[in-house]
């Protein structure tokens, strides 16, 4: 009973955050004018109060760095290399499939120099780790290391996992005329972003989530202080999918494109969340097979 408590703590968190975001989102807004729609606002205050929660829960926890899956800087440094190469391996074969099925298809309307691809993909790259690194220490570092505490391994993988993917889909898309803002603007907006769980068009994204969480997760477990390999693959992945949807586009005629959920990004869905759990289930199988020996 005590670890469900614990497991809930998240979103009891998740859900005050978002209303003391909501109020920034307000004063933001009050204080910079019209410059963003106010549910924009709000989520990306969401994330960095999110962020900024780490260090007093860390502190709360008593969690060291070493606890959270940092290794000393010259092994943490080779292990992000090293899961930043496991990525390609994992999702280069799946951009592969999807681009010879004709999913994804070139966009020939756009015109591409080297000098502009390399500028793209070392943006795209600076990005990418930035969300690695950001979603990493707070899913695989602080969630995951509280959670194992009070509750066995494969339990808080589940859960960190289950969050992981949740938030991904916490969005809301109404919009408030800025002269109609209020600090109780926000709240209407946080009850349409929550309610988006239970859209039946995230379904089959919301499993792959939950597998990529799952990976990163058993990456960042059973390699010790991995924290380094689920921010090099995280951020490997990230990158990846960044560069296809600038040179790609989904195709909505495509006979295979029930393999990609086109209310997310295109490339999440149905097959990662297959290609991810072989992956793991093979892994696991290999894992007992090494204890038995």
């Amino acid at each position: 009973m005590r670890g469900l408590a614990f497991a809930l703590a998240p979103l009891l968190l998740l859900v005050m955050l978002a209303m003391l975001a909501s109020l920034l989102g307000f004063a933001v807004l009050k204080l910079a004018g019209d410059v963003l729609p106010l549910a924009k606002v709000v989520s990306k205050i969401t994330l960095v109060l999110l962020l900024l929660s780490v260090f007093p829960l860390k502190k709360y926890l008593q969690l060291s760095w070493k606890e959270l899956g940092f290794a000393p800087c010259p092994q943490f440094i080779g292990q992000v290399g090293k899961g930043f190469a496991l990525s390609l391996a994992t999702l280069l074969p799946v951009l592969l499939i999807l681009y010879l099925l004709h999913v994804h298809v070139w966009d020939d309307s756009r015109v591409w120099t080297w000098q502009i691809f390399i500028g793209k993909a070392l943006l795209a790259l600076l990005l990418a780790m930035l969300i690695a690194v950001g979603e990493e220490l707070l899913f695989r570092g602080l969630l995951l290391s509280g959670l194992r505490r009070q509750m066995p391994l494969f339990a808080a993988m589940f859960a960190s996992s289950l969050y992981y993917a949740a938030l991904h889909f916490l969005k809301s898309s109404t919009p408030v005329a800025y002269a109609d803002i209020s600090p109780f603007s926000g709240l209407p907006l946080l009850a349409e972003a929550f309610a988006n769980w239970l859209n039946p068009a995230i379904v089959s994204a919301f499993i792959a989530l939950f597998a990529v969480g799952l990976f990163l997760a058993v990456l960042r477990s059973f390699t010790g202080q991995g924290l380094g390999w689920s921010i090099g693959c995280h951020a490997g992945w990230v990158w990846q999918i960044k560069l296809s949807r600038d040179l790609c586009n989904v195709n909505l005629q495509a006979d295979s494109v029930y393999l990609v959920n086109t209310y997310y990004d295109g490339v999440i869905g149905p097959l990662v969340a297959v290609w991810l759990t072989s992956v793991l289930i093979g892994y696991g199988l290999y894992a007992c097979y090494m204890r038995s020996r």
